[in-house]
C-alpha cells in the first residue's frame, strides 16, 4: 500500500506542509514498500534526538565545528522520522492508538536530550533543563486538551518545529563560529532563554485557547 497524502485528514496530528513534498512522499512510499515499522521509525527518531544531545554536550570537551554540524543533522533526522512515522502507519494501514505512544514518548525524550545537551554545551545545564521542562509543558497542555475532547492544539510561537528550527540554526552558527573563530559569548544562553520563555508563552496560549473552547 502506498502513502496517499491524506495524513492530516485521517489523524489528529500536527499539520506539516512537508508531507505533500514529492521527495517526502517518495521516501514514505519506499519505507512502506520495504514493510518498515512506523514504531521503528519513531524509535529511530528518538535515537537521533539522543545522539544530537550527546553531540551538543560533547562539544564542550571537544570544540570544533564537527559536533555542531553532526548535532544539526541529527536534529533534522529526528524531525524527518517524526514526519515519516505517521505516513508509514497510514500507508501500511496499521495506524492504531498504540502509535500515539510511539509518537509522544520519543518526542519528549528527544526534546529533553537535545535541550539538556545544549545547556551542557554552554556550561549552564540548569538552563537546558528549564528549556526542556518548558517544552514538555507545551506538550502536556496539548495532551490535556485532547483528553478533554478538544482537537490537538499545535499553535506556537514555540511549538516543536519552531524549537528544533532554532536549535538547528544555533548549531549552524556555532559551527561557523568554530571555523571562523568568532566569539559566541552568551549566544547559547540567550537561545535557551528564548526557547524557555517562548515555550512558556506557547503553553499559556494553548491553555487559554482550550479553556475558551470549553466555554470557560
Amino acid at each position: 500500500m502506498r502513502y496517499n497524502g491524506t495524513m492530516d485528514e485521517l489523524s489528529d496530528r500536527r499539520p506539516i506542509a512537508a508531507r505533500d513534498l514529492r521527495p517526502v512522499i517518495w521516501l514514505a512510499d519506499r519505507l512502506v514498500g520495504f514493510g518498515a515499522s512506523p514504531h521503528g521509525v519513531s524509535v529511530l527518531g528518538m535515537v537521533a534526538g539522543l545522539l544530537a544531545g550527546c553531540a551538543f554536550a560533547a562539544s564542550r570537551s571537544w570544540p570544533g565545528p564537527l559536533l555542531w554540524v553532526l548535532g544539526a543533522i541529527l536534529v533534522q533526522t529526528r524531525l524527518m522520522a517524526n514526519l515519516l512515522d505517521g505516513m508509514v502507519a497510514i500507508g501500511r494501514g496499521v495506524a492504531s492508538p498504540v502509535g500515539e505512544l510511539f509518537n509522544e514518548i520519543p518526542d519528549r525524550v528527544s526534546d529533553t536530550a537535545i535541550l539538556v545537551g545544549l545547556g551542557w554545551a554552554t556550561d549552564a545545564p540548569a538552563l537546558g533543563v528549564a528549556a526542556a521542562l518548558a517544552a514538555m509543558g507545551t506538550a502536556y497542555v496539548r495532551a490535556v486538551g485532547r483528553g478533554l475532547g478538544r482537537p490537538s492544539d499545535f499553535c506556537g510561537p514555540m511549538a516543536k518545529q519552531h524549537r528544533m528550527a532554532v536549535v538547528t540554526a544555533a548549531s549552524v552558527v556555532m559551527a561557523a563560529a568554530a571555523v571562523w573563530h568568532f566569539e559566541t559569548g552568551v549566544f547559547l544562553t540567550v537561545i535557551l532563554c528564548v526557547i524557555t520563555l517562548l515555550s512558556c508563552l506557547t503553553a499559556g496560549r494553548r491553555l487559554r485557547r482550550i479553556a475558551a473552547a470549553l466555554g470557560a
